[in-house]
């Protein structure tokens, strides 16, 4: 809650003039029931109509002021509100952008969407009930507590009776509700997720023809969140008619009660309507503030869930006495890394010792599950290594900032990832500056550049969200060509050719070394035949080296590459495919 608060600091001001008004708000509203009184009791009764005149244009102002003062303060608050949310929801994009793999494996992606914009909005909604109602109320009704026993003694017994059945009605919902708050933001949070993963795997669903278990497992956690918010709706609905209920009985006691006092000449009529005007005004204070102590607690759940998010401390950070490559070559040296995910057991990699030379392919293969895609997420600090360390042409790479780092590197991901927008404006992601010819030749290198002329507008076509509208082939090509035009000194290729058929594999591979030979390539691969011409190929076998050399140097004397570059190719593939 406190790391929600701070974001309202900016805007004290507006707190400040949003209490005056509703302060003026709360007088001039208390003023007009005395008026009102003296107009009945020495207007009306005496037939005075200058009196009557006089006094009724002072109500008229002040009416006219309390709707400004309500304005201004309405106002005020949605501003408040409004502005305090984005900062939050600025600072909730800052800080997931900047998260760790580490971080973000402790929220879902359909959680951390959630506490964006429903926890966000549910902080926002509560903030402005509660700048036009927390000091506005409590005023409205010590006020009227004290104007109505200065008003008449004698009624007070009901509006004692009136608050004790509001104090209990309020205890009941509160003990009933308020339980139910941060359930059902999980709830909330579980049917995203599945939303999301039936969005995202959608073409695998249908594959399986699994529509009807989906739709099931929908339909389970909709009907939890649906009857979860019934309840909660049903007891917010009978709160409102038991609460008007008493509004009203309250007010035929005091009218009943009233009366008697009149007939026995101890109490004016103008008096009584006065008590009345100001009894309901302190029915409806606790009416105001039962609706804010309802919506409190969920906003403090979502306020919660927020300072989850914000209070999380990254585990990659930068220094703060960062170190600069005095050549940058894109040297990389492994020095006995070893890592291990957050609370696992055991380590994912043991001792990784090994140098990525600039102008020579290195290239890394093994098993499922050997440890090939969290090696090379340790080299752009995705993870900081547990021992050992990461040298980058001479200097630890957790001595230097996080972008000088990732300045050097061109990463292209297993599953290409394209953004909505163009194919030029994808291009131009790792260089917003790069000209049509740099683009051009980079798609021309990454064997795209075929079919981005076939496309009506070229490099002006139009990419879906997430690429659906290029095959998985272009896809990879664009997010390689994407990395070519960055134009790194190092090239990470996270199996990015496994899409790409044999014929494209190689002609890609033989353009990348003859465009790109002087950075140093490193390349994570399933198949023998992309990786049998590296300078360097790195063996993994359950997290550790098993064998390095070349693809000649590891037919000879190394097990796990030769089962490997067996089970997929013959003895004379092998040697042709070198050859």
């Amino acid at each position: 809650m406190k790391t929600v608060l701070k974001y309202y600091k900016p805007y004290k001001f507006y707190i400040v003039f949003i209490l005056l008004f509703l302060f003026g708000q709360a007088m001039c509203e208390l003023t007009l029931p005395a008026y009102m009184s003296d107009i009945i009791n020495f207007g009306i009764v005496k037939g005075d109509m200058a009196y009557i005149w006089r006094v009724g244009l002072i109500m008229a102002g002040i009416s006219a002021a309390t709707v400004l003062f309500a304005v201004g303060g309405g106002f005020l608050a949605a501003q408040t509100a409004a502005k305090s949310s984005r900062d939050v929801r600025a600072a909730l994009f800052h800080r997931i952008t900047n998260f760790s793999a580490a971080e973000l494996e402790e929220f879902s992606t359909a959680s951390l969407i959630t506490r964006s914009t429903n926890d966000v909005q549910m902080v926002q909604q509560a903030t402005v009930m509660i700048l036009r109602l927390a000091c506005f109320a409590p005023l409205m009704g010590i006020g009227a507590v004290i104007r109505a026993l200065n008003t008449s003694v004698s009624l007070s017994w009901t509006v004692g009776i009136a608050l004790l059945a509001i104090l209990c009605i309020m205890g009941a919902a509160f003990f009933l509700v308020l339980p139910k708050f941060k359930v059902l933001q999980k709830k909330l949070d579980r049917l995203n997720l599945i939303m999301k993963e039936r969005l995202s795997g959608s073409l695998v669903i249908r594959a399986f023809t699994t529509e009807k278990a989906e739709e099931k497992r929908f339909d389970e956690a909709n009907l939890d969140l649906t009857k979860l918010n019934l309840f909660v709706n049903k007891a917010m609905s009978f709160m409102m008619p038991a609460l008007m209920f008493v509004m009203n009985a309250v007010s035929i006691l005091i009218i009943w009660a009233g009366a008697h006092l009149i007939e026995a000449q101890r109490l004016m009529i103008g008096d009584m309507l006065a008590y009345l005007q100001y009894a309901m005004h302190v029915i409806m204070s606790f009416l105001f503030i039962t609706m804010m102590f309802i919506m409190i607690p969920r906003a403090a759940v979502s306020a919660q869930r927020i300072g989850q998010v914000l209070e999380m401390k990254p585990t990659v950070l930068d220094p703060d006495d960062p170190q600069t490559p005095a050549n940058e070559q894109g040297l990389v040296v492994f020095r006995n890394v070893s890592f291990a995910y957050p609370d696992a057991e055991e380590k994912t990699l043991q001792d990784i010792s090994f140098t990525a030379q600039p102008g020579k392919t290195t290239a890394i293969i093994g098993g499922t599950g050997s440890g090939k895609s969290t090696l090379i997420n340790l080299i752009p600090r995705f993870y900081d290594v547990t021992e050992g360390e990461i040298l980058l042409d001479g200097i630890d790479i957790r001595a230097m900032t996080q972008h000088q780092l990732r300045e050097q590197i061109g990463y292209i991901p297993q599953k290409g990832m394209l953004f909505s927008g163009t194919i030029a404006s994808n291009l131009r992601y790792g260089m917003e500056n790069a000209g049509q010819e740099e683009m051009t030749e980079a798609a021309e290198t990454a064997q795209a550049l075929d079919f981005i002329n076939e496309k009506e507008h070229g490099f002006d076509e139009e990419v879906a969200q997430g690429g659906v509208n290029v095959s998985g082939g272009q896809k990879q090509r664009l997010s390689i060509a994407r990395a070519l035009v960055k134009k790194p000194n190092i090239y990470i290729f996270d199996d990015s050719f496994s899409a790409l058929d044999f014929r494209t594999d190689k002609a890609l591979r033989s353009a990348l070394k003859e465009k790109v030979g002087d950075s140093t390539i490193i390349i994570v691969a399933q198949r023998i035949n992309t990786i049998m011409d590296a300078d360097q190929i790195l063996v993994l076998d359950e997290g550790r080296m098993a064998g390095k050399g070349t693809h000649e140097e590891l037919m000879k004397n190394c097990d796990v590459y030769k089962e490997i570059a067996l089970s997929q190719l013959s003895e004379e593939e092998l040697e042709r495919g070198r050859k």
